[in-house]
């Protein structure tokens, strides 16, 4: 798990670094330099020209060191300041003196095209206002280079906190930030902004008083997954009730069930309208179906189950909000877990009395159109404000909310927020979403025997890994614009065999 920061946090950790534990700031320049010029060694020969533009703050003092060390290692390399020499800080005029002292070349004239590395080093996660004027010119040359491009801390003109392009974006090949990975290299633009991501240490390190507010889980997480207890049955590994399905909207239903199944729960049963019984049966001969729909066989099914699903193919009937609203309420009163899907959240979003029957227990899994529905907020709004709009929605309802988008967030009202790295463009496709709530109730079932439970926050977290894995795995198979949600749930197993 790599915790993710803020600019501000980023900022209020490096000055406790420099303030508390006593290391200059300018030891965390040199150390920031040594990391990105290591970095950089693999795509470096002694044929290359380096051209490094620094602006007039720390990350263009950043840059200043950079050009030292390569000038120092014998690498043709110039600085190009874009700013005004008077206007530069403390350290980066200190950085400055340093190079000059070392006759590191300094560039008047910004000619891109006669170098072959180009490093940016303009401005750094605190960029507050778009990029205009002479500095989005530089950019737009910069871009338009052919050269190898590196981005110190985060490419030049992209927001630190929401990876939005702040007028002009620099378009780098290769990013070395520090100490931690910041919002706006998660969340797109950013992430592609960046290109090859590494996160370099320098001796900045977590405040013990106050942990980073968002991680990201990653593969290796995986081994938080509890062991399959040997001697288990298929009761012991869990039972999945999908109340999903509705006249000619069968599809959803077989994905969602099949997903938990690949995704370990050991029995499943849909509760679906008659018409969806064949097909579900041909597809899937592992899965049990009932079409009945009274009080009794309702608590009967309820009483079986541990997780429930509702909500993949259902529709908006009255027939279909009745379903949903006594499995809701009924699953509340009795507290057993609940992923509400697709037309579950239309549902509620129309019914917001329903908000009584949800709580800690109960994961949402929106999209942007769905949350739009369920806030009132234009998708515009949401998309630009992700992490938030999870986390207020998530303290509104008490519930997890997982805001699915090219990065997912996973929310809970505990407070804890974790962003999606994995997964990819392919995954866009119909169907996609319908495993993830599979996916999602198979990872709730691993956990029901196991002797430390995680909160449901992190075990959400912990399914949207799963589920962007396994698209990996796909995408590498059969390709982006291929691949279909069933290729999805073909390659679960291969993701869970590694743990």
């Amino acid at each position: 798990m790599k915790p993710v920061v803020t600019a501000g946090e980023m900022k209020g950790l490096d000055r406790n670094t420099i303030e508390s534990a006593g290391v200059p700031g300018m030891v965390l320049m040199e150390r920031a330099a040594l990391k990105t010029v290591e970095a950089m060694e693999k795509y470096l020969s002694n044929k290359d020209r380096v051209l490094v533009v620094c602006g007039n703050g720390n990350n263009g003092g950043d840059g200043m060191a950079i050009a030292r060390l390569l000038h120092l290692k014998g690498i043709k390399v110039g600085i190009y300041l874009a700013g005004q020499e008077e206007k530069l800080t403390d350290q980066a005029r200190q950085q400055l003196q340093i190079a000059k002292y070392y006759q590191v070349p300094l560039e008047h004239n910004l000619q891109p095209d006669e170098y072959t590395i180009i490093v940016d080093a303009l401005f750094g996660v605190g960029l507050s206002r778009p990029v205009e004027g002479r500095y989005a010119e530089i950019i737009h040359m910069l871009n338009q280079s052919g050269a190898f491009r590196v981005a110190v801390d985060i490419p030049s003109g992209i927001n630190g906190d929401t990876g939005r392009e702040m007028g002009i974006g620099f378009r780098a090949d290769l990013t070395v930030t520090f100490a931690f990975c910041k919002r706006g290299l998660c969340f797109y633009p950013g992430r592609m902004y960046a290109g090859e991501l590494i996160v370099a240490d320098i001796g900045i390190y977590a405040n013990p008083d106050r942990d980073p507010s968002m991680a990201y889980l990653e593969k290796k997480d995986l081994s938080m997954l509890p062991s399959r207890i040997p001697w288990g049955n298929k009761g012991t590994f869990g039972k999945v009730l999908l109340i999903a399905g509705s006249r000619g909207m069968c599809g959803a239903s077989c994905l969602s069930s099949a997903a938990a199944l690949r995704a370990s729960a050991g029995m499943v049963k849909v509760q679906t309208v008659e018409e969806n019984r064949i097909p579900l049966q041909s597809q899937l001969p592992e899965v049990m179906v009932t079409c009945e729909f009274n009080e009794k066989s309702n608590q009967e099914i309820l009483d079986w189950c541990d997780v429930l699903v509702i909500g993949p193919g259902l529709g908006m009937s009255g027939e279909s909000r009745e379903r949903v609203q006594w499995f809701l309420s009924h699953a509340a009163w009795c507290g057993k877990p609940v992923i509400l899907d697709a037309d579950g959240l239309n549902l509620l979003a129309v019914h917001g009395e329903w908000k009584k029957y949800l709580g800690e227990q109960v994961i949402l899994t929106p999209h942007l159109g769905e949350m739009s529905r369920l806030t009132g907020k234009s998708i515009g709004e949401i998309r630009e404000n992700l992490a938030e709009t999870a986390s207020l929605y998530a303290e509104e309802t008490h519930t997890v909310c997982v805001l699915k988008d090219a990065c997912t967030v996973v929310a809970s009202e505990k407070g804890e927020q974790y962003l999606n790295m994995s997964g990819n463009a392919g995954m866009a496709t119909a169907g996609s979403g319908d495993v993830l709530s599979g996916v999602l109730a198979g990872v709730l079932c691993m956990f029901l025997a196991a002797e430390k439970k995680p909160a449901y926050g992190q075990m959400a977290a912990l399914g949207v890994l799963i589920h962007g894995l396994a698209g990996d795995m796909a995408a590498e198979n059969v390709g982006e614009r291929g691949m279909t949600a069933r290729d999805i749930i073909r390659f679960l197993p291969e993701v869970l065999k590694v743990q």
